[in-house]
């Protein structure tokens, strides 16, 4: 999620949230059930939400996993450099 998040930053995470578009989002995805991913809300599909990375060059995303079901929504960076929105 760089430039918006960096590995290792610490997140706030409101489980259960309905996301709107631009959220960012933990998402899970189906064909992966163990991963969890942080992404961008793009819009509601069949399935679940289509969601992308901020980064589209290094970015694994709906387009190549399909739909991801959103656990969550991140309300805000924590650390290192406290952020409400992301």
């Amino acid at each position: 999620m760089a430039p918006a998040l960096k590995n290792e930053d610490i997140v706030l995470v409101r489980w259960g949230a309905t996301p709107k578009p631009n959220d960012v989002v933990l998402v899970r995805w189906a064909s992966r059930p163990g991963q969890l991913s942080i992404k961008r809300v793009s819009h509601h599909v069949d399935g679940g939400w289509h969601v992308v990375g901020d980064n589209p060059y290094a970015s694994t995303d709906s387009a190549q996993l399909g739909p991801a079901e959103v656990v969550g929504v991140v309300k805000a960076r924590l650390w290192p450099r406290p952020r409400l929105r992301l």
